[in-house]
């Protein structure tokens, strides 16, 4: 059981009072797990494929936990799964080179029952076609471009958190992202260019699949 008002400490805390626990005894970093979960697992549905997003989101948090005495306190907790989360992830796409990045789900097909209006199931595929064209894009650009930019326009982190989680400087950020987005646009033009759509766009309807 959570040791009454564990749920109150701060991050920290909880860190020296998991290091401390007797064998066995997990509640503070479950407690660190339920705080930050939500985020690392959008995180991961944003870097990789959404179905192996779950499945790597908690291999980061068991790396959190081996890593405990590792962590010396120089940025929050916070910032530093998200660096094993952003490490992790990029070892994972580094392995499956030559697949795309983001297997998005072909369920949305499955989910429009038979007898539902065909605008609806038009809307469905519309959202599909465009969730996977902005994967295509973010596929052909550079980690060096793709993973700030994703950490900035789909998960909304600031550009400290995001030098902060890339040990790079801040106007490095800036310049990636802008840079990215640049680049992003530059594919978007040299594709089609039919489906007209932004990155947090697709990103905000990820997280509804």
């Amino acid at each position: 059981m959570m040791p009454r008002g564990e749920s109150e400490l701060s991050d920290e805390a909880l860190v020296e009072r998991a290091r401390n626990a007797p064998e066995g005894d997990t509640g503070a970093f479950e407690t660190l797990v339920d705080r930050h979960q939500r985020a690392v697992l959008a995180n991961c549905r944003h870097l990789t494929r959404v179905d192996v997003a779950e499945d790597l989101a908690q291999e980061v948090f068991v790396k959190a936990f081996f890593a405990l005495d590792r962590f010396e306190g120089r940025s929050s907790f916070k910032t530093w799964v998200q660096r094993i989360k952003v490490n992790h992830c990029l070892n994972y796409l580094r392995r499956q080179r030559g697949v795309a990045y983001v297997d998005l789900e072909e369920e949305t097909a499955a989910r429009v029952p038979e007898l539902q209006a065909q605008a609806e199931a038009e809307r469905a595929l519309e959202v599909e076609d465009a969730r996977r064209h902005v994967a295509a894009l973010l596929d052909a650009m550079s980690d060096t471009l793709r993973i700030p930019l994703i950490m900035r326009d789909a998960d909304g982190m600031s550009y400290e958190e995001i030098a902060a989680v890339l040990g790079i400087g801040l106007s490095a950020v800036k310049m990636r992202i802008k840079r990215g987005r640049e680049e992003f646009r530059r594919l978007f033009l040299l594709a089609d260019g039919s489906v007209p759509v932004s990155l947090d766009h697709a990103a905000r309807g990820a997280d509804h699949v």
